[in-house]
């Protein structure tokens, strides 16, 4: 194979049925600084962008921002910021070259020229894929004002570590320039996402004001709580984690190399609150459904995919499957999926006109998909921050309703014991979460099933002030026990007796 690295130079050298950028890449002003530049941005985000650029909207280039790690700059930018869009289903594939990330930064390595992209008056939009435990929240859902990063960034307001401390510093700077304030839209899987970030930074502002002595008209956190907008938005494609062996099929498909190239699904949907003072892209031109309150698609969303998602990873890996696909083929799986959606569904609002049997129809299509080997251990990270919303806000609404949230609280004990099972079972380091440090230590103490689960709901601050929390621990601590004597039989047994 070829040692010739994708680059502008070599894009138009690919075979003709690969899909290449057809607009002058010269040309392309950026429009857009997106920070957490991962998988899921490149093959959502950037790829409607690409879209619209394609389309002759060429102010709307993007500027690509890693807040961490300088992996994805360090892999793109020999390629000039190409890469490939690998469009995977069970019978084909798809491969498409998007151009719309015209350069990268890494704000470790330069917290100056990410805010002077940011205070760029042609920067009109600020997008987020941060993940959920990048936004810094504290159990009981505000701003964690004693992270250490936020502690940092309120006395080093120059050179941040954090979200909050760009959009801070970078708002204020615009504001003193009489410079418009970009629009912010935040693109991850948060309750309200939009909504969400416009408190949790106005908090930051708040405590940033305080320290800097602002007040009046100097005061960040009334200019960011009236002036600058913050659309919610739904995001859904599956993005599994790119492989070596993906690297090396798609190199010899282009026949050159791509150091990362990203896998995905056919399926995108992207729903967006209309409110873009400055502008934005015509992206409903490409699909995307601008709305005036995007609230019941996100709940669709979180509840019914994202909660599945939860639940086949849990029960996946306990079962000892590696994959979505395989999982999603194990009768008992596939139908405790059934029987989740059962439970989920009346949680949703009946008179926002949604198609959930539609929805769900589509959703066992795409968990069937063997092309994409989503990987179970990459969904499972992180659930001590997901769970809240995909899983515990549907559980709480069943019981206001009168249900029982048996299959919901299921996926929670699966939580717990596939933590548990890390380092015995599942390899030590499987999948990560925040919360690691806390919760193997409460695992160390060898508690009862409700005990540990009392601990972890504690921990994590679980339906906190809820007058079912009680119930809902109840339910958790059976699912746990039942696991931790006979794994997922068991537990599937004990929900077909009840």
């Amino acid at each position: 194979m070829t040692n010739r690295r994708l680059s502008n130079d070599t894009v138009q050298a690919l075979p003709a049925a690969v899909t290449v950028p057809a607009y002058d890449r010269g040309h392309i002003s950026p429009g857009i600084v997106h920070l957490g530049v991962g998988a899921f941005h490149r093959a959502h985000q950037a790829a409607y962008v690409d879209d619209c650029l394609t389309a002759g909207e060429t102010d709307w280039g993007i500027i690509g921002v890693s807040l961490r790690s300088p992996d994805t700059r360090d892999a793109l930018a020999p390629q000039d910021g190409l890469y490939t869009l690998a469009i995977r289903s069970s019978g084909e594939e798809e491969l498409r070259v998007i151009g719309s990330i015209g350069s990268m930064l890494v704000a470790p390595e330069d917290p100056g020229a990410v805010l002077a992209a940011l205070i760029d008056p042609r920067t009109r939009m600020v997008t987020l894929t941060i993940t959920e435990k990048a936004y810094l929240r504290a159990a009981g859902g505000g701003l964690d004002s004693v992270h250490p990063d936020i502690v940092h960034d309120l006395a080093n307001p120059l050179i941040p570590k954090t979200a909050h401390g760009f959009l801070a510093e970078a708002l204020d700077r615009r504001r003193i320039a009489g410079t418009p304030p970009f629009t912010v839209l935040c693109c991850d899987n948060l309750p309200a996402n939009g909504a969400t970030l416009h408190r949790l930074l106005t908090e930051f502002a708040k405590l940033r004001d305080a320290k800097l002595g602002a007040t009046g008209d100097a005061s960040l956190f009334s200019h960011i709580a009236d002036q600058v907008a913050f659309p919610s938005s739904m995001v859904d494609r599956i993005v599994p984690a790119t492989t070596d062996a993906d690297r090396t099929r798609i190199a010899g498909e282009l026949g050159i190399q791509d150091a990362w190239p990203v896998m995905t699904e056919p399926f995108r949907q992207w729903v967006i609150e209309d409110n873009f003072p400055t502008g934005r892209p015509a992206w409903e031109k490409f699909g995307v459904t601008m709305v005036r309150d995007v609230a019941p698609y996100e709940d669709m969303k979180l509840r019914l995919l994202n909660g599945a998602h939860s639940g086949i990873a849990y029960l996946g890996l306990l079962s000892g499957h590696a994959t979505v696909d395989r999982a999603f083929a194990d009768p008992a799986i596939r139908q405790f999926v059934d029987a989740l959606w059962e439970e989920a569904i009346p949680t949703l609002p009946r008179d926002a006109g949604l198609d959930t049997s539609a929805y769900t129809a589509e959703l066992a299509e795409r968990f069937s998909n063997t092309a994409l080997a989503h990987r179970t251990a990459q969904i499972a990270n992180d659930g001590s921050q997901k769970l809240p919303q995909r899983i515990i806000a549907s559980a709480v609404e069943c019981l206001r309703a009168g249900a029982l949230p048996k299959h919901l609280t299921l996926v929670i004990a699966a939580w717990i014991a596939a933590c548990e099972a890390r380092g015995k079972t599942l390899p030590e380091s499987h999948f990560t979460d925040p919360l690691d440090a806390p919760i193997t230590a409460i695992g160390d103490r060898r508690l009862s099933a409700a005990e540990t689960t009392t601990a972890v709901f504690d921990l994590a601050g679980y339906a906190d002030g809820e007058t079912g929390r009680e119930r809902l621990m109840d339910l958790t601590a059976g699912h746990l026990e039942q696991l931790r004597r006979g794994g997922p039989a068991a537990a599937f047994a004990g929900l077909a007796s009840e």
